[in-house]
């Protein structure tokens, strides 16, 4: 029994979005670094699902996962007969006996409050964790895959937004952003040498904001605090200004593009993955969200508080140009529509406490 969110509706979309990319899984074995994550739980549902409707041979899926942030999603274990679950720390190194096909490396503290309070375990996934990853995908002859982030490029200037791939970022080495930012940099840096010195095809993936099921209420992003307040009837707080922009893409557009990523990215190049449309700030989402809900929402702007890391982006928005060209990339979900899925979600799932 499969603890994923992925909704049946999503898994069955991106099966549709994916087209032929799909069988390039068939009868294939990956190794899922950083599996019980919002994003690798997803990817759980997404393979059984292929696995039971698509594929003409089942994809062997290993986990591993040391379960640091993965909260009450790591509760239950994911076992469909194909899947196998490890609760470790790639960061110390993983074996896998057997062939392993692709090797995806999700191991991450994504969200600023977590990464904040996990400054040096932040740090040390991206870059020794990568590595010995990596190492694993050399001896096994296997494709490999970095998940990095949009926020190594920092803060952009108006002349590179949206932000292409070539832009090299305006990035610090030092406060308290640098152990997520500068580490996913490192990583990057790392695919790169694998790449260019023993031949292994590695893609990195930089996704853009990524929303959907399976965010925990206690994440601290902005979409799962807005809908633990909502869940609550409690005053939405927007930090900062509430002017700094995001794009946001639905997990069923992400979930597509990192598989082609995963499956036919050219060796050796890094990939934005996100929506580019529309880009919002803060106050227009929350007038996106009175319109999926059909009623108005108190709010109030405060300053960040001392547990979220300061020197946010002023705005993020991608350049996809790329994907669309070398991998056939194209979003589909619009904002109003995977807001009313992800409401309809937390609906039924957040508690609504503080």
């Amino acid at each position: 029994m499969t603890t994923s969110p992925c909704l049946p509706r999503d898994a069955k979309e991106i099966a549709e979005m994916l087209g032929d990319v799909a069988n390039d899984f068939s009868g294939k074995t990956v190794l899922m670094a950083g599996g019980m994550g919002f994003l690798g739980r997803y990817f759980q549902g997404v393979f059984e699902y292929l696995n039971h409707n698509v594929l003409a041979e089942p994809c062997r899926l290993i986990i591993a996962d040391n379960m640091i942030t993965a909260g009450k999603a790591g509760e239950a274990l994911t076992d469909s007969g194909n899947f196998e679950f490890s609760q470790v720390d790639v960061s110390g190194g993983f074996e896998v006996e057997g062939p392993v096909d692709f090797v995806i490396n999700l191991a991450g503290i994504a969200s600023p409050y977590y990464y904040r309070a996990y400054p040096v375990e932040t740090l040390d996934v991206a870059v020794n964790g990568t590595r010995h990853l990596l190492d694993l995908a050399r001896d096994k002859g296997a494709r490999f895959t970095f998940f990095s982030s949009s926020e190594i490029y920092g803060d952009p200037d108006a002349k590179h937004i949206p932000t292409p791939e070539s832009y090299r970022g305006n990035v610090s080495c030092r406060g308290p952003r640098a152990c997520y930012d500068e580490s996913k940099r490192l990583g990057e840096t790392l695919c790169y040498i694998y790449h260019d010195t023993y031949g292994t095809p590695t893609n990195t993936i930089r996704p853009f904001n990524v929303y959907g099921p399976g965010m925990q209420e206690a994440d601290y992003r902005v979409l799962p605090n807005f809908a633990s307040c909502i869940k609550g009837s409690r005053t939405l707080k927007v930090y900062g200004t509430g002017n700094q922009t995001r794009t946001f893409c639905y997990v069923t557009d992400a979930i597509n593009g990192f598989l082609r990523v995963v499956a036919r990215g050219v060796p050796g190049e890094a990939y934005n993955i996100g929506n580019p449309t529309p880009e919002i700030s803060v106050f227009e989402l929350v007038e996106e969200i009175e319109k999926v809900l059909g009623k108005s929402i108190d709010k109030e702007v405060i300053e960040y508080p001392d547990s979220y890391p300061a020197d946010e982006p002023n705005r993020r928005c991608p350049d996809i140009v790329k994907a669309r060209r070398q991998l056939d990339y194209n979003p589909q979900v619009t904002i109003a529509d995977g807001l009313k899925r992800f409401f309809e979600w937390t609906d039924e799932t957040y508690v609504g406490e503080e």
